[in-house]
Protein backbone atom coordinates (compact mmCIF):
# COMPACT_ATOMS: atom_id res chain seq x y z
CA UNK A 1 0.00 0.00 0.00
CA UNK A 2 3.01 2.39 1.07
CA UNK A 3 4.60 1.46 -2.48
CA UNK A 4 1.28 2.01 -4.55
CA UNK A 5 1.32 5.62 -2.58
CA UNK A 6 4.96 6.39 -3.46
CA UNK A 7 3.94 5.96 -6.81
CA UNK A 8 1.06 7.94 -7.30
CA UNK A 9 2.57 10.90 -5.29
CA UNK A 10 5.91 10.37 -7.95
CA UNK A 11 3.61 10.60 -10.91
CA UNK A 12 1.59 13.51 -9.54
CA UNK A 13 4.90 14.97 -9.18
CA UNK A 14 6.24 14.72 -12.63
CA UNK A 15 2.96 15.58 -14.26
CA UNK A 16 2.93 18.65 -11.98
CA UNK A 17 6.43 19.60 -13.06
CA UNK A 18 5.54 19.00 -16.63
CA UNK A 19 2.37 21.49 -16.11
CA UNK A 20 4.74 24.04 -14.39
CA UNK A 21 7.23 23.99 -17.24
CA UNK A 22 4.52 24.03 -20.14
CA UNK A 23 2.82 27.07 -18.35
CA UNK A 24 6.12 29.22 -17.69
CA UNK A 25 7.53 28.82 -21.21
CA UNK A 26 6.79 31.62 -23.11
CA UNK A 27 8.61 30.58 -26.57
CA UNK A 28 7.21 29.52 -29.64
CA UNK A 29 3.73 30.83 -30.99
CA UNK A 30 0.38 30.44 -30.03
CA UNK A 31 -2.90 30.09 -31.21
CA UNK A 32 -3.78 33.97 -30.78
CA UNK A 33 -1.12 35.05 -32.30
CA UNK A 34 -1.35 32.54 -35.67
CA UNK A 35 -5.52 33.92 -35.36
CA UNK A 36 -4.58 37.03 -35.12
CA UNK A 37 -2.72 37.12 -38.04
CA UNK A 38 -4.76 35.08 -40.52
CA UNK A 39 -7.68 37.48 -39.52
CA UNK A 40 -5.16 40.61 -40.68
CA UNK A 41 -4.40 38.94 -43.73
CA UNK A 42 -7.90 38.25 -44.58
CA UNK A 43 -8.62 41.97 -43.75
CA UNK A 44 -6.01 43.07 -45.76
CA UNK A 45 -6.86 41.16 -48.57
CA UNK A 46 -10.31 42.08 -48.74
CA UNK A 47 -9.10 45.60 -48.89
CA UNK A 48 -7.17 44.75 -51.67
CA UNK A 49 -9.45 43.20 -53.96
CA UNK A 50 -12.21 45.51 -52.96
CA UNK A 51 -9.66 48.36 -54.76
CA UNK A 52 -9.62 46.74 -57.58
CA UNK A 53 -12.67 45.96 -58.10
CA UNK A 54 -13.87 49.50 -57.70
CA UNK A 55 -10.96 50.86 -59.58
CA UNK A 56 -11.70 48.16 -62.68
CA UNK A 57 -15.61 49.14 -62.59
CA UNK A 58 -14.72 53.00 -62.63
CA UNK A 59 -11.83 53.90 -64.31
CA UNK A 60 -10.94 50.85 -66.41
CA UNK A 61 -14.14 49.46 -68.16
CA UNK A 62 -15.65 52.23 -68.83
CA UNK A 63 -12.42 53.63 -71.01
CA UNK A 64 -11.86 50.11 -72.52
CA UNK A 65 -15.68 50.16 -73.90
CA UNK A 66 -15.02 53.79 -75.43
CA UNK A 67 -12.00 53.00 -77.23
CA UNK A 68 -13.60 49.37 -78.38
CA UNK A 69 -16.19 51.20 -79.55
CA UNK A 70 -13.93 53.96 -81.36
CA UNK A 71 -12.16 51.59 -82.67
CA UNK A 72 -14.94 49.58 -84.76
CA UNK A 73 -16.43 52.97 -85.32
CA UNK A 74 -16.41 53.48 -89.05
CA UNK A 75 -18.39 56.34 -89.30
CA UNK A 76 -16.23 58.66 -88.32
Amino acid sequence: MKNTFKKVNNFVYRKTLSVKKAISNNSGEGYIDTAVKILISVVLGALLLAGLYALFGDVVMPTLKERIQEMFNYAG
